[in-house]
């Protein structure tokens, strides 16, 4: 991947060149897709960018999402705690990507095939402060946000059946595509399964039907308990130490941060439950409550060590429908944060192969050292 902005003082160090790391990562959950783990690249010259601004203020006069500016956008569909005092607020996507404006019966022509674009695409204005960042807000208003996209998926579900998938997702940050500075999330319901969900699904189900064991359950045992020593089969020498919580940046009573073996994305991190839940409008206000805390930890974390995260997350969950009511005790609901520190380059582009240029195992202890102030919060 191409460099992005980051903080020069916040970049990982450079790896010894005898320590590089050159290897090809399956993943575990979708083993088709791979990650080429190249660390030596880290190396290579390149110019150093100043780090992305970001827009910290409270209030913008020519914002749309900001308050005061409710005429701006598309008539509120529900707001948190009410109308008029609102902190969380979801409108319609005046631009959406899927939409109910326009019928359509579908199209095959010879090989080429569409299907109705149908849907749902709203915006969750997720703080009344323009510019305010997830690690800086309270664990309330966390957990709110995630109660709130709980509730909008819901009646999104109920409302059409047509409508087989509703991802929430957040993009924080220009690199992240991010089109307007408030922070926001958004909801789209679709008429099909993502690939990456389905892959995902289907996957776990043959894992299952193997094992008689969800696969995500699986990696949350080995991450806290499994240790190894891989020797050289001809000087005995020892390759590589796979130490207990190597790979876990957090975890709280109900939830775990983890650093996955195989990441796409340099300083990824999946958050998911400690036990089998596979639809996330499960998850009780309870346990949002700690996975809030959990989550304000993990970027307070990310913040410090790459400074001015941007970032991309959105949530993996079970699909409704019957063709997925076998599938809940094979598939495990998660979280997956994608820091955008650098750009897919022509070679990624054209193998479908990630390259991640730090370690994995660097990248999660360098996120683990972070000192956080329990009583205040902050890093």
């Amino acid at each position: 991947m191409h460099s992005l902005k980051t903080d020069p003082e916040s970049e990982p160090q450079m790896p010894d060149k005898n320590e590089s790391l050159r290897e090809i990562r399956i993943n575990p959950i979708v083993p088709s897709e791979s990650v080429l783990v190249a660390t030596a690249r880290n190396m290579r010259p390149r110019k150093q960018e100043d780090p992305a601004p970001r827009d910290t203020r409270k209030h913008v006069e020519q914002c749309p999402f900001c308050k005061g500016n409710e005429d701006e956008t598309p008539p509120t569909i529900n707001a948190w705690p009410d109308d008029e005092n609102w902190e969380i607020r979801i409108v319609e996507n005046l631009y959406p990507i899927l939409g109910e404006d326009q019928q359509s019966d579908g199209l095959t022509f010879g090989l080429q095939q569409a299907i109705e674009g149908y849907g749902r695409h709203e915006v969750v204005i997720d703080h009344g402060e323009h510019g305010i960042a997830l690690q800086d807000m309270t664990p309330v208003h966390i957990q709110q946000m995630f109660i709130t996209y709980q509730e909008r998926m819901q009646i999104l579900y109920d409302s059409d059946k047509r409508i087989h998938y509703v991802l929430a997702f957040k993009n924080f940050g220009p690199a992240a595509g991010a089109s307007i500075a408030h922070t926001h999330s958004q909801i789209i319901a679709m008429p099909v399964i993502p690939e990456n969900v389905y892959n995902e699904v289907q996957n776990s189900r043959e894992y299952y039907n193997k094992h008689h064991r969800c696969v995500f359950c699986s990696l949350i045992d080995e991450a806290l308990t499994y240790e190894a020593t891989i020797y050289d089969r001809d000087s005995g020498q020892v390759q590589r130490k796979i130490n207990v919580g190597q790979y876990v940046i957090e975890r709280s009573e109900h939830f775990i941060a983890i650093k996955p073996f195989a990441s796409r994305y340099e300083w990824e991190i999946h958050i998911m439950p400690l036990d089998h839940q596979a639809d996330f409008l499960e998850a009780s206000t309870d346990h949002l409550a700690d996975f809030a805390g959990l989550l304000k930890r993990t970027m307070q974390r990310l913040d410090t060590v790459i400074g001015g995260a941007q970032y991309n997350y959105f949530i993996h969950a079970i699909p409704h429908g019957e063709d997925y009511e076998d599938s809940h005790s094979s598939y495990h609901w998660h979280l997956e944060i994608c820091p955008r520190t650098s750009i897919p380059n022509g070679f990624e582009l054209g193998s479908g192969l990630f390259v991640n240029t730090v370690s994995p195992e660097v990248a999660a202890e360098k996120l683990r050292a972070v000192k956080l102030d329990e009583a205040s919060g902050t890093a």
